[in-house]
């Protein structure tokens, strides 16, 4: 476990200094006259004996600033990203010179799991959990968050473990592929193609393109499915032969594209299509060195001002941010901005998170009444070596 706040702490405890005053006593004698009366002597007064200060179990009492947790994998296959969430809350906020927040961090993958962490985190007192990062992990942590009134900021992107007092900062794959799709049709795109991983996320992704698709006016015309057996994707683009598709939308990693589109290439009709990719691609950092993606289109959050934290992360940790990092401060710019209207002692005003949009290194968004948080995303085209915007974000999430 771990802390961070606004000021600089000596430890988690300062030490008991104890000031003791010694009373000297001064003794006069007192010569009386003869046959008078012996003198008499005045016993000083004894003061009550000072009681030190019980030390409570667990954390120390901060009655000056609002306890908020951060529910992150410290170790374990995920602890790099943990831990880049975590660097990323405290530059944060140093960034912001905020007093009015204490940060505790909690690893998720620790003994007992996310549900262990929460109800440790609640039982402290922290009135707002910052994660956790997985969607099982969220869905964990729900109940005993919810019986406690304490919000969840989840890290996760998976729609299913929004509601309930919990929220979701992760980048939806559904938003991505609506405002790519609706760049390509407004290009005179109308005839849409999709390779769709097999599992939970292909499954939400064929469904957003599909709708997404509809909604712009357009047509898809096939859609593939392909897994990580040798061959499948290979399998997947034959099947698209002498379909007369303008767009194909490869809803997999940047790394899988790297890989599908010289098959594609090689192919009638996928010889000139316009390749379309998913918020999943942002996150690789050596997108723009893959030459085979040149002109690709992807939706993502914006990139400017993450340049910038990423800098300054690197300055001040000594090695590159994980590109998810970004939530991670943008969910302390989001509690700093609600600490301004929320009363110590109180619970997390959870009212405020709706119908408003906030702002940060990933641009602007906004929680619907599903939880999910809805994003301001720009248009990015893979260009010779470089990651160009084409289609600028807009300045608020509605």
């Amino acid at each position: 476990m771990a802390e961070g706040s606004g000021r600089s702490q000596p430890g988690r405890f300062a030490p008991f200094r104890w000031a003791v005053a010694g009373l000297a006593l001064l003794a006069s004698a007192c010569v009386a006259p003869r046959g008078g009366p012996p003198p008499v002597t005045t016993a000083p007064a004894e003061r009550p004996a000072e009681r030190p200060t019980p030390i409570a179990p667990g954390l120390p009492q901060d009655v000056a600033r609002h306890r908020v947790a951060l529910l992150v994998p410290l170790s374990g296959n995920n602890a790099g990203l943990g831990r880049s969430l975590q660097n990323a809350t405290q530059l944060a906020i140093l960034d912001t010179n905020t007093d009015a927040i204490r940060i505790t961090s909690y690893d998720t993958a620790g003994p007992g799991g996310a549900q262990a962490a929460a109800e440790r985190a609640i039982a402290e007192g922290n009135k707002l959990i910052l994660g956790p990062l997985l969607a099982e992990d969220a869905r964990a942590v729900a109940p005993a968050a919810r019986r406690a009134r304490v919000p969840v900021l989840s890290f996760s992107n998976d729609s299913s473990a929004a509601g309930g007092g919990v929220y979701l900062l992760g980048y939806s794959p559904t938003q991505s592929i609506e405002r790519v799709v609706d760049y390509a049709k407004g290009n005179g795109i109308t005839n849409f193609a999709g390779l769709i991983p097999s599992g939970v996320y292909g499954q939400r992704a064929s469904t957003a393109f599909l709708r997404a698709v509809e909604s712009a006016g357009g047509k898809v015309l096939a859609m593939q499915n392909y897994d990580a057996r040798p061959g499948s994707m290979n399998q997947a683009i034959a099947k698209l032969a002498g379909v007369p598709y303008q767009a194909i939308l490869i809803a997999g990693s940047a790394g899988t594209a790297t890989v599908a589109v010289p098959v594609l290439r090689r192919s009638a009709n996928g010889k000139a299509a316009r390749v379309l990719g998913t918020e999943l691609w942002n996150t690789d950092s050596a997108i723009a060195s893959r030459p085979v993606l040149n002109g690709s289109w992807f939706a993502s959050v914006p990139d400017g001002v993450y340049r910038q934290y990423a800098t300054k992360y690197r300055s001040r940790f000594g090695a590159a941010p994980y590109r998810l990092s970004a939530l991670g401060y943008d969910a302390v710019l989001l509690t700093v901005r609600i600490a301004r209207d929320w009363k110590n002692g109180t619970d997390f005003p959870a009212a405020q998170l709706s119908d408003r949009d906030f702002g940060g290194v990933d641009g602007a968004f906004r929680f619907g009444r599903d939880g999910i948080a809805a994003r301001a995303l720009e248009v990015q085209e893979v260009r010779d070596g470089t990651i160009v915007t084409v289609s600028a974000a807009p300045a608020s999430a509605q």
